[in-house]
């Protein structure tokens, strides 16, 4: 025999099942109507194509080392100083990928790229999925 309390709790979850479905088709929608546009805070002026800019340095996972002190390391050996690699270091990626971005000019790009146990680095880009423009 089904009671009242039961019948009233599947009822609410009937309707909150419901309303997550609907959320998510307006969520659908709304992303597919919009453009992703990028927000090129990081990358360089077009006045001085040399001046420093955001990379991601993409890298081997390190063996017996822990990832900052060896991506310090690498950031060392293109920039002269550790003291350089730590200023240049804006953060270590561990979990999901290996390797790390920092402010490098386009030679210390080029110089990077060729060190051993560096896999690629691409220019940082943040993209704006919504925005007061695209939600009409």
């Amino acid at each position: 025999m089904v009671t009242s309390n039961t019948n009233n709790t599947i009822l609410k979850i009937s309707k909150l099942a419901i309303l997550l479905v609907l959320f998510a088709s307006v969520c659908n929608v709304a992303m597919s109507d919009s453009t992703a546009k990028p927000l090129d805070q990081h990358a360089t002026t077009g006045s001085d194509p040399t001046a420093p800019a955001v990379h991601i340095v993409y890298t081997e996972r390190p063996q017996n080392e822990e990832p900052e002190a060896y991506h310090i390391r690498t950031l060392t050996s293109v920039l002269g100083s550790g003291e350089a690699a730590k200023e240049a270091l804006l953060y270590s990626y561990k979990s999901a990928a290996s390797g790390f971005s920092a402010k490098l000019t386009p030679e210390q790009v080029e110089q990077i790229s060729k060190l051993p146990g560096v896999l690629q680095v691409v220019p940082s880009r943040t993209y704006q999925l919504h925005g007061p423009n695209n939600l009409q």
